[in-house]
């Protein structure tokens, strides 16, 4: 009837398009009905399964507890020690691993109850009510009366444990007194017999001394546990303990060897003392020695280390100020050698006083390892050293001037090149955005621009050379300019890209014009709105640029998912490549071609009536040729026959399951 019509009629495609619609409508709606079945047997299969959760739970933490309270509330006594703590060992398992599992259960079956209330509330269904005795409330009935018993249990454990060490606690008190006492004073008498005082130094004999003030001091601290040894051992007398004996003996060979120790530690004292003042006169002369000759020794090895360092200098003022550091060291050297005089002078003194009063003397100078030798020795280095620091400053002066002839050489060239590289690429964007004239005198224009630069290119090629001779002497900054020679490499290869790339972009401009028609006012309106929203002038847009430039020109692009679908199809268009821009030969190119739903109860009958064909019922067939196979067997299993004059062998009531659904009947 259409294509074989040279007009068709208007009514007869009026009836096709709208035969169409209803055929496609009808098919849209039973997926919809299917659909919001599905999502409201789910809700039902989960509380369901949260339901039987619960009740699993609950039984099994009440079944623990039942278990667990009869052994708590057990206080059958136990004769021993070892026994008492191993029941108090046998709870503390139960408060570490047993209990805490059992704690967690708790909570997170009232956390599940009230999550399942939630959902309950939340899609019209009525409030859960556990089994009997089941409930939150029982549960922490249970629980209060499990803890109860703990706490009783603890107590009880304590107390027969406090009990049972009273019982030895004085015997082992003494035992362990008089353990820790002999063991103090084993090697005691002999350490005080020592004679280690004839052959050492004042530094030694002092260091004694403190070691003994501090055994002195450790000595008196140590009366009163012998005093305490002392009154249990009359207490277990008292008491008539069992094994006195071995008790009475024990605490008087403690007693006697506490009266030596104290005679002994009096002696040591006193030949201390002698030999210290005998060795003072000529401890203050190594002292005064070593005092002087450390410093004037550090400051020898100093000067050398100095003298030798390998310096590294850029520029002329570092070397002047290495110059005038070496004449102001050299100005110090006599005043260095008077000291070093004196110092040798004090040693050749006590030289005299040893060999005077034939004092015993163990071993050199306890002050200090150095001699008078060494001391001459690198005195004598450091002499042989200052000339040859003199030559190697004087040659490094000398190549720092050089260097600072090719510093000023490379900063006047590079001082003029760099700026004439920005005012270039300046130019070329300014000609590239520019409207005067047609794109050929553009292109012209470009042209000319680019013969002038590469004619620039011997000014390059000799700072370059400039360049490798500053690498060879090893030349890192130039105060004389900002630019490197990496700058001016970057700068000259950027203006040499972007001659070319603005020459082809003009030359695609011009056969597009050609190829599309489009005259020269087009040409310069598409550039006029182009670099209107170009804010950055960088030549191209960015998204936001280019989607504000859309919305200018009429397109309706709003913020909401299908304006973002037809934008990000208008960038696949003009950015094929995704770089994230819009060229000007990209904008031409285009610019040429161109809710919330919720389930009630009768919602959910609605969308079973369409199901089944707008029948007052619906069959197993129906049900699993329209639903997912384990919701169908969901409603097959919980609908209700249908009993209506017009019923048929296995019609089921889809009315009252959907009702029963949202609590309105039973399920």
């Amino acid at each position: 009837d259409i294509v074989g019509t040279a007009r068709p009629d208007e009514k007869a495609i009026m009836t096709y398009v709208s035969s169409f619609y209803h055929a496609f409508s009808g098919a849209q709606k039973a997926e919809t009905a299917a659909n919001r079945i599905c999502k409201v047997l789910a809700v039902n299969q989960e509380n369901e399964q949260l339901m039987e959760d619960y009740e699993k739970l609950a039984s099994d933490l009440l079944e623990w507890i039942r278990r667990t309270i009869p052994w708590l509330e057990n206080r059958a006594p136990e004769n021993t020690m070892q026994a008492m703590q191993q029941k108090l060992e046998d709870f503390r398992d139960y408060r570490r691993l047993h209990k805490p599992p059992k704690v967690q259960e708790k909570c997170q079956l009232e956390i599940n109850f009230n999550t399942l209330q939630t959902k309950l509330r939340l899609s019209n269904r009525p409030a859960f009510m556990p089994s009997e005795g089941k409930m939150v409330s029982d549960i922490n009935n249970a629980w209060g009366g499990l803890e109860q018993a703990e706490k009783g249990y603890e107590e009880w454990l304590l107390n027969e444990i406090r009990r049972l060490e009273r019982l030895d606690h004085l015997a082992e008190k003494f035992r362990q007194k008089a353990s820790i006492h002999e063991s103090w004073t084993d090697g005691k008498e002999a350490m005080l017999q020592q004679k280690d005082y004839e052959t050492a130094t004042l530094s030694e004999i002092k260091a004694l001394l403190k070691k003994h003030e501090a055994f002195e001091s450790d000595l008196a601290a140590h009366q009163d546990r012998v005093e305490q040894i002392a009154a249990i051992a009359q207490e277990l007398n008292e008491l008539d303990y069992y094994d006195s004996p071995s008790v009475n003996a024990r605490c008087q060979k403690i007693c006697d060897q506490w009266d030596n120790l104290g005679a002994l530690t009096q002696k040591r004292r006193e030949a201390l003392e002698r030999t210290e003042k005998l060795l003072e006169t000529i401890d203050q002369l190594y002292l005064e020695y070593a005092k002087r000759a450390a410093p004037f020794n550090n400051w020898m090895e100093g000067a050398m280390e100095d003298l030798q360092d390998t310096f590294i200098v850029h520029t002329i003022e570092e070397i002047q100020g290495l110059s005038t550091a070496h004449e102001q060291f050299k100005a110090t050297l006599p005043d260095a050698d008077k000291e070093r005089q004196a110092i040798l002078g004090i040693h050749n003194e006590v030289s005299k006083i040893v060999q005077t009063y034939h004092v015993n003397m163990a071993g050199t100078n306890p002050y200090t390892t150095i001699t008078p030798h060494e001391i001459n020795g690198k005195w004598e280095h450091v002499r042989q050293l200052v000339p040859r620091r003199d030559q190697a400053l004087m040659e490094e002066h000398a190549r720092q001037q050089q260097n600072e002839r090719l510093r000023k050489q490379f900063g006047a060239q590079a001082n003029v090149i760099g700026p004439w590289i920005q005012t270039k690429m300046e130019e070329i964007g300014r000609i590239s955005i520019e409207m005067h004239g047609t794109l050929e005198d553009q292109l012209n224009h470009l042209r000319q621009y680019e013969k002038s630069i590469v004619n620039y290119k011997p000014k390059i090629d000799q700072l370059e050379g400039d360049h490798q001779q500053i690498q060879e002497a090893l030349i890192f900054d130039n105060k004389h300019t900002n630019y490197t020679m990496e700058h001016i490499r970057v700068g000259w290869e950027q203006l040499l890209t972007t001659i070319a790339r603005t020459i082809n972009e003009v030359e695609n401009q011009i056969l597009t014009r050609d190829a599309k028609g489009i005259s020269q006012e087009q040409m310069n309106e598409f550039r006029a709105s182009f670099n209107h929203f170009d804010r950055d002038h960088s030549g191209t847009l960015g998204p936001e640029e280019f989607k504000a430039c859309l919305i200018s020109l009429g397109y309706d692009i709003g913020n909401d998912a299908q304006g973002e679908a037809e934008f990000a199809r208008i960038m696949s268009i003009v950015d094929p490549n995704r770089l994230g821009v819009v060229t000007f030969q990209a904008f031409i190119d285009f610019m040429s071609r161109e809710t919330a739903d919720t389930d009630t109860a009768d919602q959910v009958m609605a969308s079973f009536k369409i199901l089944a064909g707008d029948k007052n019922y619906i069959t197993v067939d129906e049900l699993r040729r329209e639903l997912p196979p384990d919701q169908a067997e969901y409603c097959i299993a919980r609908m209700a026959p249908y009993n209506g004059r017009d019923a048929v062998p296995g019609a089921l009531d889809y009315m009252s399951f959907s009702t029963a659904l949202y609590g309105e009947s039973d399920l």
